[in-house]
Order: C-alpha cells, then sequence, then structure tokens
C-alpha cells in the first residue's frame, strides 16, 4: 500500500469528488433539491403529495448525477414525466430544466448565506497524496465547482478539473456513466487501473466500477456502508482520515 495514503502501490492519481468528499455541500444539495421538488409535487398533488425524501430519494435518484439527470432520475420513479426545456429555462418553468434551475437558484442563495465548508481531513489528504507525488483531478457533476474550490483555497491541490461545465463542452454523460472519471485520468496522462476514485455518492460507485478503475473508496458520511460496498466501493471509510489504517 502506498505509504501512509491506504491505496494499492499501482496508484498513480486520485479523482475525488466534490460534495460531501472535499466539501460539506451535500446536505445543502439535499435541502434544495427537497424544497425544489415538494414545491412541485405540492402543485401538482395537492396537500396529500408525497414529499421528497432527502435520505433514500436523494441517495437513489439524484446524489451526484447532473442536474437534469437528477431531475428525471427522480420524477421517473414517481411516474411523472415533464418536457425536456432547454438550459436557459427559467426556475419557474414546469419542465426538467426548470425545475433544475430552480434547485441551482436555491443552492447558489444557501452557499451565499452560509458559505461553504471543507472537510479538513481531506484537504489534508489531498496535501499527502500530492506530497508522495500522486496526480490528482476533481470530478463532479456541479457547475458551480471552480467557485466553491476558490471560496474554500483548494483550487491549487488539483490539476485537473472535470465538472459539469466540462462535461457540457465536452459532451460527457454524467454518473453513473464513468465517462467524466475516464476523462479525469485521461487528461492525467494516467490509466484507469491506475487510478483511485473517491465518492460519497451511489451514482459515483458505479461510475468507478464501470471504468474498471484501480481502487474505488466510498465515503460514507449519512451510514450507506452496505449500499457503498454494494456499487462498487473496494473500501469504505467514513472519513479519509482513516485510509492510513488501511495501509
Amino acid at each position: 500500500m502506498t505509504t501512509t495514503l491506504g491505496l494499492p502501490d499501482t496508484i498513480q492519481a486520485c479523482l475525488f469528488d466534490l460534495d460531501g468528499v472535499v466539501t460539506r455541500t451535500a446536505v445543502v444539495h439535499a435541502a434544495a433539491w427537497k424544497e425544489t421538488f415538494d414545491a412541485f409535487l405540492r402543485e401538482r398533488d395537492g396537500a396529500g403529495y408525497r414529499p421528497f425524501d432527502s435520505s433514500h430519494d436523494y441517495d437513489e435518484y439524484v446524489d451526484g448525477r447532473p442536474r437534469a439527470d437528477g431531475v428525471r432520475t427522480f420524477l421517473d420513479s414517481r411516474g411523472i414525466h415533464l418536457p425536456e426545456g432547454g438550459p436557459d429555462d427559467p426556475p419557474d418553468a414546469a419542465t426538467v430544466h426548470g425545475l433544475g434551475n430552480h434547485k441551482n437558484e436555491l443552492l447558489l442563495a444557501k452557499i451565499r448565506t452560509d458559505g461553504v465548508e471543507a472537510y479538513d481531513s481531506t484537504l489534508s489528504y489531498l496535501r499527502a497524496v500530492r506530497a508522495q507525488g500522486l496526480r490528482t483531478a476533481v470530478v463532479s457533476s456541479s457547475a458551480n465547482t471552480r467557485d466553491v474550490l476558490r471560496s474554500i483555497g483548494a483550487e491549487d491541490l488539483f490539476e485537473v478539473r472535470v465538472d459539469g461545465v466540462v462535461a457540457a463542452e465536452r459532451g460527457l454523460p454524467g454518473k453513473p456513466h464513468p465517462d467524466t472519471f475516464l476523462a479525469a485520468a485521461r487528461d492525467l496522462g494516467v490509466a484507469p487501473d491506475r487510478a483511485a476514485v473517491f465518492e460519497d455518492a451511489l451514482a459515483g460507485m458505479d461510475a468507478g466500477r464501470a471504468g474498471h478503475f484501480g481502487y474505488v473508496v466510498g465515503v460514507d458520511r449519512v451510514g450507506q456502508s452496505d449500499a457503498l460496498y454494494a456499487h462498487g466501493a473496494d473500501v469504505v471509510v467514513k472519513d479519509l482520515a482513516e485510509l492510513g489504517e488501511h495501509a
């Protein structure tokens, strides 16, 4: 195992998800999704609507996916189908993109009000990774990745960024497809089987398994260890500080 990092010796690069792994923003995303979907469902179904579950529904249908995919996947689970609309739809439009834009407006408002908090243990782990000469990339479905990294002073810890903006520019499907992780490894010049994926989302686990990466680390922030293993994790930790214990 790579000294103190808890990774196989073959690993040359580390590919990190952002929300829930580097930053404490997964709970903010879940709250923004719940507010968005509950308002939509309440208007559609009336007072007896079934609310969005910010634990099960978020983990199963939304977490880690590109915004529009999250809308589609959750609505499909309720048998609801909306027009696609377009990326510039207003947030009150009853379209896939309209709901996604509503959620993003709420998210940015919450971030502006409360700020963004990093997991200090992840930042320490990132510095240790770089000190040992491993390459680093951030891979996130968020279109706000660069701004979030700048807000916590962590942009310089990553050599490569493949986020929602980059994925749209390159036409890359998001998680659970492995394409964004594969693109990050390719940008770093490292073969997938020499790269480790760090994810807290089930969709991210699926992407790591589908991409045949050398090691997949599940970060369990919400008590879903069994599910992370079932979706492809090689190891599950509650915090990256624990990885040294696996060395």
